[in-house]
């Protein structure tokens, strides 16, 4: 084949989410394929297929025109999503499968359930993609002679052996891996890019809905094209920055113009978040039956897991008088950055904590799916964020928190 194709490996899985309503057949490797061929690399798709997934995907190049080379197996593996932040539950219906071996000039390759890729390339570009016991790049036998590795923190921590700072984890997956670029995924405060010439970070980037579920898989796949084509580390990490704030954006792939038209704000950390302050949300809600006490608890858990820290009525406080709950409730508003809101339902107690954060010059963010929008007219007005979609709620909390 044309040494110009990238080839992708990695998983193909069905991928089936709740709110917002999502159910198609991507995985890392199919979403990688149609985001390099979207701004405009030439690229063949390798991974293990069912016959659904093999159908789907044959369809798919042909529209967006690149090549596939699958890997028949009997059933797909199925990511169940409750919404975007959620940890999927994982149907894996296939045992083991034999290994899928390339040998090509550049080479993007994804961990995967059903199977591993061993290659041989002269560029390759490896996300471990293993939330438990990710593997070296060298561990199976691949080859590259100019690597790049993809990583998030607790990956970059495992394979490095380093429990320290991201330079010192990329220092030395630099001397003891043959890694050429390593990238550190550092969230709302962008990335590393560690070369032999040093460290410099990129930012993320702000945008006006957040579409998670992917972003990661369209960070590796635009930084492989950028970089395979010829840009430097620190470029292709930008545009690759870029390319996935689009894609959380429009829930789709930038072509090269679209790129080059897209000036998305860069995420600014103030002055004491960079020194390691944690922004203090207080999280006001509803907790009266099942599903407002699910729903208070997942926020709870995914806004601590963004870095903030954060404070529950429910949890910090309880059932107690109303004197008590009062006191206690509007101390914490006050010594707060930001109140995330759960407004559905109009709770009185919800709407009090929000008019009364808003009267001490607290930022406010309200997540409100079914109250028509005269009924926030108030929130709105008093100058309260407001989105419909929870995932982007919560990461407006996050930005604005972390710029205070």
């Amino acid at each position: 084949m044309d040494a110009s194709y990238i080839h992708v490996v990695g998983g193909l899985y069905r991928e089936l989410c709740m709110r917002p309503g999502w159910k198609e057949i991507y995985g890392s490797a199919g979403r990688a394929a149609s985001a390099i061929a979207a701004a405009g690399g030439s690229v063949c798709l390798h991974g293990y297929a069912d016959p659904i997934a093999d159908d789907a995907l044959k369809q798919r190049a042909v529209l967006e025109q690149f090549k596939v080379d699958l890997t028949s197996v009997s059933d797909a593996t199925t990511f169940h999503y409750v919404h975007g932040l959620a940890i999927p539950s994982i149907t894996a219906q296939s045992p083991q499968q034999t290994n899928i071996v390339i040998t090509q000039e550049r080479v993007v390759r994804f961990g995967m359930l059903e199977g591993d890729a061993i290659i041989h390339a002269t560029w390759a570009v490896y996300d471990p993609q293993n939330v438990s016991a990710p593997v070296h790049f060298a561990q199976n036998g691949s080859t590259a002679e100019h690597l790049a590795l993809i990583l998030n923190r607790y990956e970059a921590k495992v394979l490095s052996g380093v429990n320290g700072a991201p330079e010192q984890m990329a220092q030395a997956l630099i001397k003891d891996c043959g890694a050429e670029v390593v990238i550190i995924k550092l969230g709302p405060q962008g990335a590393l890019v560690y070369t032999s010439n040093g460290a410099e970070y990129i930012p993320a980037y702000r945008t006006g809905k957040v579409w998670k579920i992917g972003s990661g898989d369209t960070f590796v796949a635009n930084f492989a094209y950028q970089w395979m084509s010829g840009k430097t580390p620190i470029d292709a990490a930008n545009q690759a920055s870029k390319a996935t704030a689009y894609y959380c954006e429009h829930n789709g792939f930038a072509t090269t113009e679209q790129l080059d038209n897209y000036a998305p704000v860069p995420v600014t950390l103030s002055a004491r978040c960079r020194q390691g302050y944690r922004p203090k949300v207080y999280l006001a809600g509803p907790f009266f039956t099942l599903a407002q006490l699910w729903l208070v608890e997942q926020a709870r858990d995914q806004l601590g897991a963004l870095g903030l820290e954060v404070f529950s009525p429910y949890h910090d406080v309880g059932h107690a008088s109303a004197n008590d709950v009062a006191q206690k409730d509007l101390a914490a508003i006050d010594s707060c950055d930001i109140l995330f809101a759960i407004s559905d339902g109009l709770d009185s107690g919800t709407m009090y904590e929000i008019g009364h954060a808003r009267a001490k010059d607290k930022a406010v963010v309200i997540y409100c799916e079914n109250e028509p929008g005269n009924a926030l007219k108030m929130m709105l007005g008093a100058g309260c964020i407001i989105s419909a979609d929870y995932v982007s709620a919560v990461y407006q909390t996050l930005w604005k928190a972390i710029e205070l």
